[in-house]
């Protein structure tokens, strides 16, 4: 999944409910806000708008969030005393959304600035002192939306009688009920007893399936001494798991369970015998067949009842149907539709992929039959030798500046904005740079701002191997409030070295890319209420599509060359090595989305069906797989994002983002050869990156298409649009309409 802080969404999955939509890919817990202390805060801002990051201390943090904490829960209570001696003659959004809206804003600040030091500089914020200013925080964001005389007073202005509010309007309210509505406050007393123990059960067997994970991870390792099993793996992956830093090439080196070794290990090693021995520890670690001191599941289960339960209380028919409240994709049979269309193409591809790259393993010496634990390491070297892709010397071509200057320039051709450096900012490392935003075509004030902390700093950025970086919204726009958008890109991309610039990978420049895409969301919405601000209140499978709207304009050549050049010469990247780049993300695509479609079907079954996980799996895995499954892979058992993380029920939600963003780009892709892709840049900025949470993303898609988003736009991008057959891929014998 793809990793960042990137706004405000529904939680349908932790245990507390829907107690912090702040939510974001990779789990690092955060907390919101209430009221100013007296005098100038350096969390809130300086003399130039900004945060005073290097005066910003511990103390200073856990103070102001207790305080705002307690804040907004004082003005709850006020207001519901209120609404209580009003008897209905309040104006919803003047007498209680706004309120809330400046009580909460500068909690949401300080937040902002916690999570940015967290990340950027951690020897200012302990991962110890942030989880105090989450949990404190996340409790008062809690108290909001289990208010009934809130929701009651909300709920009565759109109910019977004519709706006066417009479009945001709506979505705000909409959102606190639903909140409120998925937190229990509609149930009587007794049903939420049992929410309550459900939800703390619940929580309980997530810390323990995840614990296990964590366990069962440590627990495995593997020394190799041999340099000659390491000899394919590029210099940064030897570094990453050498035993010795002083001896990367000699070794040894440290392979483990961890997934980015393990992804790493399958995709570089020669030897066969140490793929599979790292693939069957990997698929069968959290399981009877190993460790039972280690088994998740009896959790894996547990959370699946404990889940259903809680969507019973709340009405729901399942946890699966309970999760559609928060999607784009609306109704369970909508998303079937669309997952079993996607699957109709790929796979055949998949089919048609492996029958190909058997022979080409033969060719190069391989006597075996292929397996699953194959796949990563012919993959690579396949496409190596088609394409002549080497993605180590491709480095040289992609420095830091370059990229950087192309991608702004490439944002302000398509946008209509300008994006320009303002120096003497206080930041939290020297290595920070900070950007204002203008609209190219009206004022000259900054309507918006982000910092960048791009480079890797071992002793005091968070660091999690295999990803590179985070999008913060440490600001979110609020016209009540007077807020302007102000965000920041916190990466761990290569440290300029010995007079070079920083280096970067196809991989690191598209995760740049992506998360640039997050922040343009965050910085240009044009919302007034920060609830439904940038990326706040996006449905959750729609939350990725601007990040991924900007990866996808890594396939025009065009765009490819003008982020390239030799960071020595100068020289242009050559047109084999655009043409190879454009080919990455459709070499066995077939294969890749038959692996993505399995594990976000897996994930619905689970949640719907009531029978054995392991009967599920092995219903489901034949016909997303070529491969016979293997009689000891139990993955789900260690599958965290799903059991232990907020995945459940909406794995497909990444896939479901990457469909309509090829839609979207395909719109780029028409309107190039007329020249019109300014307009086009324009359409989405005014539709996507403009309405933010404010309007539901099928509508925002409407109106940047005419139309609802087509599967077959992902089927045309990959390259998998063959004809495929009329027959056997139909209603996937997996789905049930009942619980069995």
């Amino acid at each position: 999944m793809a990793v960042s802080f990137c706004g405000k969404r529904l939680l349908l999955n932790r245990s507390n409910l829907l107690a912090n939509p702040k939510r974001h890919g990779y789990i690092v817990l955060v907390p919101e806000i209430g009221e100013d202390l007296p005098g100038r805060n350096p969390l809130t801002r300086s003399e130039n708008g900004l945060p005073e990051f290097n005066n910003v201390t511990i103390e200073k943090c856990v103070g102001t969030i207790g305080q705002q904490a307690a804040g907004v829960e004082r003005s709850v209570r006020a207001l519901e005393e209120k609404i209580t001696a009003a008897e209905g003659g309040l104006d919803v959004i003047k007498d209680i959304l706004v309120p809330l809206e400046q009580v909460v804003t500068p909690l949401e600040t300080t937040w902002g600035v916690a999570k940015t030091l967290y990340l950027g500089n951690s020897s200012k914020m302990p991962t110890k002192s942030y989880m105090t200013i989450h949990e404190r925080a996340r409790a008062a964001r809690r108290f909001k939306f289990n208010s009934l005389p809130i929701y009651n007073a909300l709920q009565s202005a759109i109910v019977g009688k004519e709706n006066k509010f417009s479009l945001e309007e709506n979505r705000l309210i909409n959102k606190y009920l639903l909140e409120s509505e998925l937190n229990g406050v509609k149930v009587d007393e007794p049903a939420k007893v049992d929410l309550r123990d459900v939800l703390m059960k619940l929580s309980q067997e997530r810390s323990k399936f995840h614990g296990k994970r964590e366990v069962a991870v440590k627990k495995f390792s593997h020394v190799v001494k041999d340099p000659a099993v390491m000899k394919e793996f590029p210099p940064s992956v030897l570094q990453a798991l050498a035993v010795d830093q002083s001896q990367v090439v000699k070794g040894p080196w440290k392979i483990t369970l961890q997934p980015f070794v393990v992804q790493s290990f399958l995709e570089y090693c020669p030897d066969r015998t140490q793929r599979w021995n790292l693939w069957q520890a990997d698929t069968r670690k959290c399981s009877n067949n190993s460790d039972r001191a280690l088994e998740n599941s009896t959790h894996l289960e547990m959370i699946r009842s404990l889940r259903k339960r809680q969507a019973k209380i709340l009405g729901f028919e399942s946890y699966v149907h309970m999760s559609m409240k928060t999607k784009m994709a609306g109704s369970v049979e909508q998303l079937r539709d669309t997952l079993d269309e996607l699957l109709r193409f790929a796979r055949p591809a998949l089919d048609s992929e492996m029958a190909d790259l058997e022979p080409f393993a033969r060719d190069n010496g391989f006597k075996d039959t292929l397996d699953i634990y194959d796949v990563p390491y012919w993959k690579r070297r396949q496409f190596a030798e088609l394409h002549q892709f080497d993605k180590e010397a491709l480095k040289e071509y992609f420095p830091m500046p370059k990229v950087l200057s192309g991608l702004f320039s490439l944002a302000e051709s398509l946008l209509d904005i300008r994006i320009v450096e303002r120096t003497g900012v206080d930041t939290w490392h020297e290595d920070v740079r900070f950007y204002d935003i203008f609209d190219a075509s009206k004022g000259t004030e900054p309507i918006a701002g982000f910092y960048t902390d791009l480079y890797s700093r071992e002793e005091e950025k968070i660091s999690v191997v295999g990803n590179s970086g985070w999008m913060v919204g440490i600001v979110n726009r609020s016209v009540v409030a007077e807020e302007k958008p102000l965000a920041a890109l916190i990466c761990n991309f290569p440290v300029p070295l010995y007079g070079k610039p920083s280096l970067l990978t196809i991989d690191d420049v598209q995760i740049l890319f992506h998360k640039f895409g997050h922040a343009l969301q965050h910085m240009l919405t044009e919302t007034h209420y920060s609830e439904v601000a940038g990326l706040s209140n996006v449905e959750w499978d729609a939350v990725e599509i601007s990040g991924f709207v900007l990866t996808s304009l890594l396939q025009d050549p065009d765009v490819i060359r003008s982020i390239s050049s030799h960071y020595g010469t100068g020289e242009t990247l050559p047109d084999q090595c655009v043409e190879s780049i454009q080919k990455r993300h459709t070499h066995l695509a077939g294969y890749e989305l038959c692996r993505e479609l399995y594990f976000s079907n897996l994930d619905l079954e689970l949640h719907i069906q009531s029978g054995y996980w392991l009967e599920i799996v092995r219903k489901l895995y034949p016909q997303f797989h070529t491969f016979a499954l293997d009689k000891k892979d139990a993955h789900p058992c260690s599958m965290s994002s799903i059991f232990s993380g907020d995945w459940g029920a909406a794995y497909y939600s990444r896939l479901w983002s990457r469909m309509v963003a090829a839609d979207v780009y395909s719109a780029f892709v028409e309107a190039k050869p007329k020249g019109q892709q300014s307009d086009v840049g324009l359409r989405f900025r005014d539709t996507f990156l403009a309405l933010g949470g404010g309007c539901h993303p099928s509508e925002v898609f409407r109106r940047f298409r005419g139309r609802d988003p087509s599967p077959l736009a992902l089927i045309n991008v990959l390259e998998i649009n063959k004809t495929p057959p009329s027959h056997g891929l139909g209603k996937k014998p997996g789905w049930s309409s009942s619980e069995d």
